[in-house]
């Protein structure tokens, strides 16, 4: 099966075919580092934190870019609240955000660049739309004309009426009330940057088209980022990319993930339901959050509260569990194969084959999960008919992890954790074998208190996480 994306731009699956053969440039919009980062926030960089390990496990080499805005009219409000210098605020905050996204599981991005740092890129990038007749100057401001580029709306299949309905501000200098910024002029002490037009700032639109240029291309394979930003953000970076250079479309492929709503409702301040990613991190551990979100589709909305991620913590239990018990039956199984290992091999093979063919639908994740419970159910089932012989649960262990990477579920407990584990339990056993029961009970009880569960078996003793 190939690889099948769901398009924004197009409304539907197309096949992945990336414009240079196995390279593939994704960009997906950054942070605005005025404040730490959030769940929403979050939900998107892991959706395609996946999507990149993905392309990666497939072969390609891929070029993934995340911008930080870190200078913007919030930022600015923010620090004069703070009293603090605006890059004194963001960089903080994009420090944060970077910090945090490290400790969610997320690969990092070749590269964060920020808006401050390629001011030369976007004045060139706006001189060429001035030549080009499709953008205008008045006074120190610039905006973009809309009504020299046909196409616009071609990403949100809106009307000119609908666009009309959705621009915030009427200004009597723009020549069309849907023209937006590319440059704004800011007043005498306001933080700014020199430009051909005047002290000032760049339109938020703007300073995307000219990074992705600068480090993709004119053209590049995936844009990505919230639902959100379809209108008018991505919109208009379609238009004045594809005016300066010509070349249609600038972006083979749009993705855009859902919203994550808290308890049934849209964060915002004026709830006071906003939960930052140190809150979450406070409450539970990175990969149950990671699991909560990849048990939806990208694209799908999410509604978040604690008492779902208990539930997401028992299904992250039960794969935790199955390695644990494949490692129990690699240690204790000394045979070299039997009869029937074909048959656990034919499983392991079709496990394979059906998570990869969910993964190539659209980055199915809900469907990849699904394929992991239906290689457990079918493993275990098959196991206590016939353990099968030590190379075949090796593959399995082997084949499980390598398409549990894909989605970024790795597990913190490594091996000092899994030997203390083992040193208690070989501990236990020696009680009980010597009678003194009540020492080996005191044992159980405090590896109960860590939540670990312990499973005797003729073959030995084997441990679980408690659910």
């Amino acid at each position: 099966m190939v690889l099948r994306i769901y398009n924004t731009l197009t409304r539907r699956k197309d096949v992945f075919a990336p414009l240079k053969k196995n390279v593939v440039g994704m960009y997906v919009c950054g942070i605005t580092p005025y404040d730490m980062m959030h769940i929403g926030h979050a939900r998107t960089y892991i959706a395609f934190d996946v999507i990149y390990r993905y392309l990666l496990y497939k072969g390609y080499r891929v070029r993934y870019i995340q911008n930080i805005t870190d200078i913007d009219d919030k930022i600015i409000k923010r620090a004069k609240e703070l009293d603090i210098e605006p890059f004194e605020l963001s960089n903080m905050f994009a420090k944060y955000a970077i910090d945090d996204q490290k400790k969610l599981g997320i690969k990092r991005p070749a590269a964060y660049p920020r808006v401050s740092e390629n001011i030369d890129e976007i004045i060139g990038f706006i001189e060429g739309l001035i030549e080009k007749g499709y953008a205008y100057r008045v006074n120190g401001d610039v905006y973009f004309n809309i009504g020299k580029f046909k196409e616009y709306g071609k990403l949100s299949r809106q009307e000119k009426s609908e666009i009309q309905r959705h621009r915030i501000e009427p200004n009597p200098r723009k020549i069309n009330p849907e023209d937006f910024a590319l440059w704004k002029s800011v007043k005498e002490g306001e933080i700014s940057f020199e430009s051909p037009w005047g002290k000032g700032m760049p339109g938020w639109h703007i300073e995307c088209s000219a990074i992705s240029r600068k480090y993709l291309g004119e053209q590049f394979d995936i844009h990505g980022g919230a639902i959100d930003l379809i209108f008018p953000h991505h919109e208009n970076e379609i238009a004045q990319t594809e005016a300066l250079t010509g070349k249609r479309p600038s972006v083979k492929y749009w993705i855009h993930t859902g919203f994550l709503n808290v308890n049934g409702d849209k964060m915002s301040k004026s709830l006071g339901n906003i939960i930052t990613v140190r809150e979450l991190l406070q409450r539970c551990d990175a990969i149950t959050f990671r699991f909560f979100v990849i048990s939806n589709h990208y694209s799908s909305p999410i509604n978040f509260s604690y008492n779902k991620l208990e539930q997401s913590k028992k299904g992250l239990n039960r794969i935790r569990n199955f390695e644990n018990y494949l490692e129990f039956l690699i240690d204790s199984n000394r045979k070299d194969g039997i009869d029937n290992d074909h048959l656990f091999q034919k499983e392991i093979d079709l496990f394979r084959r059906k998570f990869l063919d969910s993964m190539d639908d659209d980055f199915n994740t809900p469907e990849a999960l699904s394929c992991i419970f239906e290689f457990i159910r079918n493993m275990n089932d098959m196991v206590r008919k016939n353990t099968p012989g030590r190379d075949v649960l090796e593959n399995a262990l082997r084949t499980f992890r390598e398409l549990e990477s894909i989605l970024g579920i790795e597990f913190k407990h490594g091996r000092e954790f899994n030997e203390m584990i083992g040193e208690m339990i070989e501990e236990r056993n020696k009680y009980r074998k010597k009678g003194e029961f009540e020492r080996a009970d005191k044992i159980r009880k405090r590896l109960s208190e860590m939540g670990i569960k312990l499973i005797d078996h003729p073959e030995g003793t084997r441990w679980e996480f408690n659910d």
